[in-house]
């Protein structure tokens, strides 16, 4: 027998019981759902009779309010009654079993003689003799038929009790007392084949594992070992002898994987070494880039200087040798900026933030360019609120951010212009409060090819420019815990956005 088989015979006997259970316990459930059909049937018909009851009962009340002379329609209200009497009576009685037809018949008895009183007291209600028709009414009704009706009705709930409840009860307990007995046979056939099919289990499964598992140890510390002593024909038999040629396997192919192992560390060793040179290669191409762009950014002002020199040298007192040196002062300031922005760029210092309004630090920052601004007949549209909110920013880095976008700004309006700069609040892309500093102007513009490009270092559009300012501006801004966005229509003008969060309450960061 294979030892898929022998488990799942082991598991068969174990799960007999349980399936013996279920089946006991479907079996009593639905007879169980029988004895409770047949109380709801019994408590139906005790329903059924209550509303016949009651209808008999408001057909004497009709009759008694008839007598008093508080209803006019009593008669027809009478009538009505008598139909409603005889449409439940109807319905009960379909309902009865056989024997209790007797019952029905007592009851339509008395109804008929309730409806001939009834009709004896309206004739003489009508021929005016009202003693006789009251005197008559209580005779027959509260002295004869309200107590047989009340002694037919005792009879019918004692039998309605005894049918459906005690039926009821001895059949629940019957099915009790069955289950019971199965539930004791189930238990002793548990006791018998769960022990039997765990003993089946254990001696098909357990034994061979285990020395499959010894035999994987030792294959698991390096060591070949014995063969695995297994001979079963089943799939344990299988697996172990399938382990047995993999360790074999294993074993062959160590000495294959040592030589294998020897020629990849000198292969790694040459990867290494090539790994090296690529990395000096690419440090080297960056150096080289930042050369190119700082050659760049001085050979123009420094071609210049020379031309001025040499003008000046042939003619020290002509009337354009001053002109001359001023436009050297001029270029060397320009190397001076440009010097300056290269410094800044490869040595980066500490951030000092502190909590403070954006208003006055941008406003501080309009004030000193006032007169760069009116040089340039720049008209300067200003929009600080008081109700922003504060932020957590190094005001040096700031302002130095703020210099270089303004300085971009009035570069791109040489020949006037209106430059708008304001603060506001706003909800960020992750739900989070921001304070928005926003710089626009109306000049040329960035084309399209380049928006893409101008925070990259020494890229610029102008020939006076470092390539440096808005790379910069964005590191400054992103020291401080914001980010810095562009967006530019060609012909129409720029417009760069400083977003920084809203500060948190710490009193701490508050700036004196």
């Amino acid at each position: 027998m294979t030892f898929r088989r022998r488990l799942l015979v082991g598991f068969a006997l174990m799960t007999l019981p349980v399936a013996l259970v279920a089946a006991a316990a479907i079996r009593s459930n639905a007879l169980e759902h029988d004895a409770l059909e047949a109380l709801h049937a019994g408590l139906s018909r005790t329903r059924t009779y209550a509303e016949v009851e009651t209808a008999i009962f408001d057909q004497g009340e009709v009759l008694w309010q008839a007598l008093s002379g508080h209803e006019a329609n009593s008669r027809k209200d009478f009538k009505i009654h008598g139909e409603i009497v005889d449409y439940w009576l109807d319905r009960w009685t379909s309902e009865l079993r056989p024997e209790e037809k007797e019952l029905a018949d007592g009851v339509r008895t008395i109804q008929s003689h309730f409806q001939a009183v009834g009709d004896s007291v309206f004739h003489l209600m009508d021929d005016g003799n009202q003693p006789q028709a009251y005197e008559l009414a209580r005779n027959e009704l509260k002295l004869k038929l309200e107590p047989a009706l009340t002694e037919v009705n005792h009879e019918i709930y004692r039998r309605a009790r005894e049918y459906s409840v005690n039926t009821a009860l001895a059949r629940v307990q019957e099915i009790v007392d069955a289950k019971r007995r199965t539930m004791i046979w189930i238990l002793v056939l548990a006791i018998v084949l769960g022990p039997f099919g765990a003993w089946i289990i254990a001696r098909s499964l357990v034994k061979p594992i285990t020395e499959l598992q010894g035999a994987m140890a030792t294959a698991g510390d390096g060591d070949h070992g014995p063969p695995v002593g297994i001979e079963a024909r089943d799939e344990i038999g299988d697996l172990a002898r399938a382990f047995a040629a993999m360790t074999e396997r294993l074993h062959r192919s160590r000495a294959d994987l040592e030589q294998l192992n020897t020629q990849l560390g000198a292969r790694l060793a040459d990867l290494q070494s090539t790994q090296d040179r690529l990395v000096q290669s690419e440090k080297l191409a960056s150096i080289g880039e930042m050369a190119a762009g700082v050659a760049h950014g001085l050979r123009n002002p420094l071609a210049s200087l020379r031309a001025s020199v040499q003008l000046v040298l042939r003619h020290p007192e002509s009337p354009a040798a001053r002109e001359l040196l001023e436009s050297m002062i001029g270029e060397v300031d320009r190397l001076d900026h440009r010097i300056t922005h290269l410094l800044a760029f490869s040595s980066p210092t500490p951030v000092h933030p502190i909590r403070d309004r954006p208003g006055p630090m941008v406003q501080a920052r309009l004030s000193a360019m006032a007169q760069l601004l009116a040089e340039r007949r720049i008209a300067l549209e200003v929009d600080l609120p008081d109700s922003v909110a504060d932020i957590v920013v190094d005001p040096v880095r700031l302002d130095q951010a703020l210099t270089e976008v303004i300085a971009n700004a009035i570069g791109a309006m040489p020949d006037s212009g209106r430059l708008r700069v304001s603060t506001s609040q706003a909800v960020g892309s992750s739900g989070e409060n921001e304070v928005v500093i926003e710089v626009a102007d109306n000049g040329a513009g960035i084309p399209a090819s380049a928006i893409e490009s101008v925070f990259d270092p020494f890229f610029t559009t102008r020939p006076e420019g470092t390539g440096l300012g808005l790379t910069m501006a964005r590191r400054f801004v992103e020291q401080n815990g914001g980010r810095l966005e562009l967006s530019s229509q060609p012909g129409q003008g720029t417009t760069v956005r400083f977003r920084f969060p809203v500060a948190a309450e710490s009193p701490s960061l508050r700036s004196a």
